[in-house]
């Protein structure tokens, strides 16, 4: 299976903010989409993302002194993506090594998707059952 096929199966939302939106707005638009990241875009182009996580880690040297900041105080400006043409199975592997949650789909450098861990694992499991049904019907000679 293709990210493609990932994408095509998933709601195509992007939820994005932009770099001087105040961390509270950011948060806010989270948990009105019931996500864990948002994209920072400028313009047109991706500046970065700020995650579930990044808030944490602001939140915990901060405090409630978050509120002050905005979205380019704390987003991940050094974006790891990938383009729809990569497996599942590597894009597991490229997000579990660099312990991230979300990824940005990119085509001819223009956003295409974004998907999360979730997204994979819910692909994996769904791979993993067809397979394991497939043995089972050879085993008991129904193919």
């Amino acid at each position: 299976m293709k990210v493609k096929d990932l994408l095509s199966k998933k709601d195509s939302a992007i939820h994005t903010t932009t770099p001087d939106v105040m961390m509270t707005e950011a948060v806010r638009k989270l948990n009105q989409h019931n996500v864990g990241a948002l994209l920072v875009m400028d313009d047109d182009k991706i500046a970065g993302i700020i995650t579930e996580r990044d808030i944490l880690h602001a939140a915990g040297e901060h405090g409630s002194k978050i509120e002050s900041f905005k979205v380019k105080d704390f987003m991940t400006k050094e974006l790891i993506t990938c383009g729809e043409t990569e497996s599942v199975d590597d894009v597991m592997g490229l997000m579990t090594m660099n312990r991230i949650r979300h990824l940005p789909i990119l085509e001819n450098e223009q956003l295409v998707g974004i998907i999360s861990i979730g997204d994979v694992v819910k692909a994996q499991l769904k791979k993993t059952k067809a397979e394991a049904d497939d043995l089972k019907e050879y085993i008991h000679g129904r193919r």
